[in-house]
């Protein structure tokens, strides 16, 4: 009985402090707003920052890295309904991105186009498609090697936000850039 207490204890214990460690800390400088109530008009992220990782936080992402990658510069923009353009608030971070894969030219990556729920399965497959091959001629037309960049489509097949809202469904309607090689570790 005792030794069962001190498991549900020790358990409690490491849950706590797990999320502890994943809760969000507060970025120095950024003001945080309310949560958005209507389906975001431009982007939902800041402009990426093209530079080296700075500061010497301990857990900072290492140059080259996956999650330099993700972190520093962004691995998805979002698209507008119904549309496979790319807003000019994405052209920043797309432009970031064709940076970061130049520095690191043994990188390849596949670029997901996704879609709302909303429309058929073959058409939100067809509008995917065309999202990621958007996203590919930008990086392309920006001096990434054609051969280094992979498209597929999953539709709406793979939602990031749950919920059949405007809030949802914009971010669902994107394009993410997914590293498959090449990156240090």
């Amino acid at each position: 009985m005792k030794k069962s207490r001190i498991m549900t204890v020790a358990m409690v214990g490491c849950a706590v402090a797990a999320m502890a460690a994943c809760a969000r800390k507060p970025v120095e400088g950024v003001v945080p707003t309310e949560p958005a109530t209507t389906a975001p008009t431009g982007p939902a992220y800041p402009t990426a920052p093209t530079g080296p990782v700075s500061g010497g936080n301990m857990g900072a992402a290492a140059p080259g890295t996956e999650q330099d990658f993700v972190v520093n510069v962004g691995d998805r923009i979002y698209f507008d309904l119904d549309s496979y353009e790319v807003r000019p608030e994405a052209m920043p971070r797309l432009d970031a991105q064709a940076q970061w894969l130049q520095r690191y030219p043994s990188v390849t990556v596949r670029i997901e186009g996704n879609a709302d729920e909303r429309g058929t399965r073959e058409y939100n497959l067809a509008l995917g498609a065309r999202r990621a091959e958007a996203v590919r001629t930008y990086l392309i037309n920006r001096g990434v090697p054609a051969g280094r960049i992979d498209t597929i489509s999953f539709g709406k097949e793979r939602p990031i936000a749950e919920g059949s809202n405007e809030e949802a469904w914009a971010r669902n309607r994107n394009a993410h850039t997914a590293i498959v090689s090449g990156a240090a570790r």
